[in-house]
């Protein structure tokens, strides 16, 4: 069980990580204002009021980290899990990239992608540089960063977001208490760099994790994150979501991270319906998104402003979409949904199949 110490040390790291956050997008935020004014966004102004329910907000998030820390459903070692000093050395990097940025929202140059790509290996709606990002998720250098970029945006709160898919997935997985740990099978959808996988392996170290993601750059830098832990390496596939080479039922929990908001509402529907056909019955799908309009509208400015920074063209229907619903229409059950900071979080069962009667 964390002490006290412990306590005081992961409080500290996150009003230092938060503090990071802040300061470096006012900074650019200034720089960008000085050096290349029209490609800064037209934001509206966020209320005193609403920035003072932020705060409340993610400080709700760190208290509710902590606990399940504390209540062992992981290891109070990933509260401080990650690449300190990597992330040191990319930090500059980040800066050479913000001109590139912000000439690519300038111009409104969305699909400013490298060389060599291969477009008809994937869906027209990913061939993007999402959040303006340079190369969009298709080379070393986007992959190389996109960590950095996420913890920067969300003031050091993506981590403590995305272990919220523990719980609720840990919850869903006591249905089959009765076999093996290394008989579990968990899939994360769009996994990236694989940073749920690995709060996923501190929480469930004997399970079987498989990763997919269709960007084979961002599979790279996953297995080098992933590498670097002990036990046996999740299992990393390239494909998409709408179509994943899985067979049926062949998983008993399958996760899915900040993933919805990218695709259009036919691929959200899609990808769905893949995740209830992979899953055992009696199976948990567990999703990790934005918050919508629907359950915080107290928050619906901070939604606006991200939409007009960040290239994001289907976040405006995400924010209004009814997931609770595509899950129903798919086969699910039991759906519930909570919302911690920025982020909620839906958990859905495979209904167990009733025997026949004779």
């Amino acid at each position: 069980m964390p002490d006290q110490l412990t306590k005081l040390a992961y409080q500290t790291l996150q009003q230092g990580k938060a503090l990071f956050g802040i300061t470096h997008k006012e900074v650019s935020t200034r720089l960008m204002g000085a050096l290349a004014p029209d490609g800064a966004p037209r934001t509206v102004p966020v209320p005193a009021e609403m920035l003072n329910r932020l705060r409340a907000a993610m400080d709700q998030l760190h208290a509710r980290d902590w606990q399940e820390a504390e209540e062992g459903l992981y290891p109070a070692s990933l509260l401080f899990d990650a690449p300190w000093l990597d992330w040191a050395g990319r930090y500059p990097l980040v800066w050479l990239d913000l001109p590139l940025t912000w000439q690519r929202r300038q111009q409104r140059r969305v699909r400013d992608l490298p060389g060599g790509v291969d477009h008809s290996a994937y869906p027209d709606y990913y061939l993007q540089n999402f959040h303006h990002q340079t190369d969009g998720y298709l080379s070393e250098h986007s992959a190389a960063l996109y960590d950095l970029q996420v913890e920067l945006l969300f003031n050091g709160t993506a981590e403590p977001m995305r272990r919220r898919v523990i719980a609720p997935l840990r919850r869903g997985l006591e249905g089959f208490a009765h076999r093996g740990p290394s008989q579990i099978r968990v899939l994360d959808v769009a996994t990236g760099t694989g940073r749920t996988l690995r709060q996923l392996r501190g929480a469930l170290p004997e399970a079987q994790l498989l990763g997919l993601d269709l960007s084979t750059a961002y599979l790279r830098q996953a297995n080098r994150w992933l590498g670097q832990l002990p036990g046996e390496l999740p299992q990393l596939v390239q494909g998409n979501g709408e179509a994943m080479p899985f067979a049926d039922r062949s998983v008993q929990a399958i996760s899915c991270v900040f993933l919805m908001h990218e695709l259009p509402a036919a691929a959200r529907q899609n990808v769905i319906q893949e995740c209830f056909r992979l899953l055992e019955p009696g199976g948990v799908l567990v999703l990790a998104d934005s918050i919508q309009l629907a359950d915080s509208p107290q928050f619906s400015t901070v939604m606006e402003n991200f939409r007009r920074v960040f290239h994001e063209p289907y976040y405006r229907d995400y924010i209004g979409d009814d997931i609770e619903a595509r899950l129903q229409t798919a086969g699910f059950t039991t759906v519930q949904a909570e919302n911690h900071f920025m982020t909620r979080v839906w958990s859905a069962r495979r209904p167990s199949e009733q025997p026949q009667a004779v």
